[in-house]
């Protein structure tokens, strides 16, 4: 058998080759969220998840942003409030949108996992609207039939217990939901359910797109979305806060004056401190350009 010698230099120049091919993180990059090329430019990617409602918005700041920051790579993906925010929480994602604030239990969780508290920013408003089909003669609808609508033991049933007769559709009341990971299901449930449970029997549907788009498909439907969803072929209802309030439509200028009833912030968390490279998005999300896109896709800028 032939006996192989090891040189003591090829020992070395293997553990150097082992430390340096072993070093990198899951987004190819430094902690300060600058890495290397080819061209010698530093790169850098976001990882982005969350809200089904931010989504479209995310994906155009995202697209804005890139074109602007060739180093830069934004990826987003939705999945809702909830998903966005536990891969925050386990480390998969750099930025969690959130149609909803963080509840206690996931800040305390953050802060045993993470070792850093959350740090929320509010880079949006968005008004809550209440879609029927365009055919729908209703237009207004107060907080406390919707709830009727909805909460379990609620005795709404149908169109005719509103007075409303539908052009050839049912009476009966097709109820559009979101799921229970949505920040808009939890949103919807905290402001017009008063924390009860949803009635059973809705059609329960990941996104925000798919809400509208059943809306528009069934003539006895009703579902609620953001404002930014609206279609020609919905109807957003007015809102009265009680039975003699006045009714307030789902407007930009109404969620500024605060007379829209069911208006929530728009939020995006980071883990701790954000690093340079999030902290240079952030910045530009909540600058001008950042916030003149929040107008383009119908929510309301923060400033």
């Amino acid at each position: 058998m032939m006996k192989l010698t090891v040189k003591p230099s090829m020992v070395l120049a293997l553990l150097t080759f082992s430390v340096l091919t072993g070093c990198g993180s899951k987004n190819d990059a430094n902690s300060d969220g600058s890495g290397g090329n080819d061209s010698g430019e530093s790169s850098q990617t976001i990882q982005v998840e969350g809200s089904d409602t931010m989504v479209n918005l995310a994906h155009s700041w995202s697209e804005k942003y890139q074109d602007e920051n060739a180093n830069v790579t934004i990826e987003v993906s939705g999945g809702g409030s909830g998903v966005g925010i536990s891969s925050l929480i386990q480390g998969l994602a750099d930025m969690a949108n959130a149609s909803r604030k963080m509840k206690a239990k996931e800040k305390a969780r953050a802060e045993n996992e993470l070792g850093v508290a959350p740090v929320e920013y509010i880079v949006g408003q968005d008004a809550l609207a209440v879609y029927v089909h365009k055919d729908n003669p209703l237009e207004e609808i107060t907080l406390a039939q919707l709830e009727a609508i909805y909460a379990d033991g609620g005795t709404i049933e149908k169109w005719s217990e509103l007075g409303v007769e539908l052009p050839g559709g049912s009476d009966e009341i097709v109820r559009i939901s979101r799921q229970n990971n949505s920040g808009t299901y939890a949103y919807f449930r905290e402001a017009v359910l008063q924390d009860n449970d949803f009635k059973l029997g809705s059609i329960d549907l990941s996104g925000s797109t798919d809400v509208v788009s059943m809306v528009e498909k069934t003539a006895s439907a009703i579902g609620y979305s953001g404002m930014g969803y609206a279609t020609d072929d919905v109807k957003m209802l007015k809102i009265k806060s009680d039975e003699d309030g006045e009714p307030v439509a789902p407007t930009a200028d109404n969620v500024i004056n605060g007379t829209y009833p069911i208006a929530r912030p728009l939020l995006i968390y980071t883990a701790g401190e954000p690093n340079a490279a999030l902290k240079t998005y952030l910045d530009w999300i909540l600058g001008e350009d950042g916030q003149a896109i929040v107008s383009e896709m119908g929510y309301v800028p923060v400033k």
